[in-house]
């Protein structure tokens, strides 16, 4: 599966956000293209600060990946680059390939405020691909926002 797939796939699981959660959409898939996981943002669905999409999806494909929470050789693909609660997740199950949409360049910590991923002290650094249909993406978030300022704009 060629990234701007994976991302169009992260694309369609954003639309799996309740309507109070941020667009975000991630999946996972092994080194021969198949979807192990797929999520969205679902913080304000569940109330768990920790439920992104790349969390969410990294638990997923952890129970089906067949090896515990070492996601080695396998790919997240995210519609937003992740946070650093994300990047140490991504670290940390030792995933092989991040590939993301946008940049954000406020919390982003694949390179635009920061670069966990990347960082010689950890004992994992995945392979990166930022930037993959940013636009579209962006324009997920774009909308979202949009129409909360709208609506915040009727009260």
């Amino acid at each position: 599966m060629d990234d701007e797939t994976l991302i169009r796939a992260a694309i369609d699981a954003a639309s799996l956000a309740g309507d109070g959660d941020v667009p975000v959409g991630a999946v996972v898939v092994d080194a021969a293209g198949n979807v192990l996981a797929r999520a969205a943002n679902a913080r304000e669905a569940t109330g768990d600060p920790t439920a992104h999409a790349e969390i969410l999806a990294l638990r997923d494909a952890a129970r089906v990946h067949g090896d515990g929470w070492h996601l080695d050789g396998l790919t997240l693909a995210v519609t937003l680059e992740p946070c650093t609660m994300c990047a140490g997740a991504l670290v940390l199950a030792r995933v092989e390939r991040v590939v993301f949409g946008a940049w954000e360049p406020k919390t982003g910590a694949v390179g635009s405020l920061w670069d966990v991923v990347r960082d010689r002290r950890l004992n994992h650094r995945p392979q990166v691909r930022g930037g993959v249909l940013a636009d579209e993406c962006a324009a997920l978030l774009d909308d979202f926002f949009r129409a909360r300022r709208r609506d915040v704009g009727e009260l």
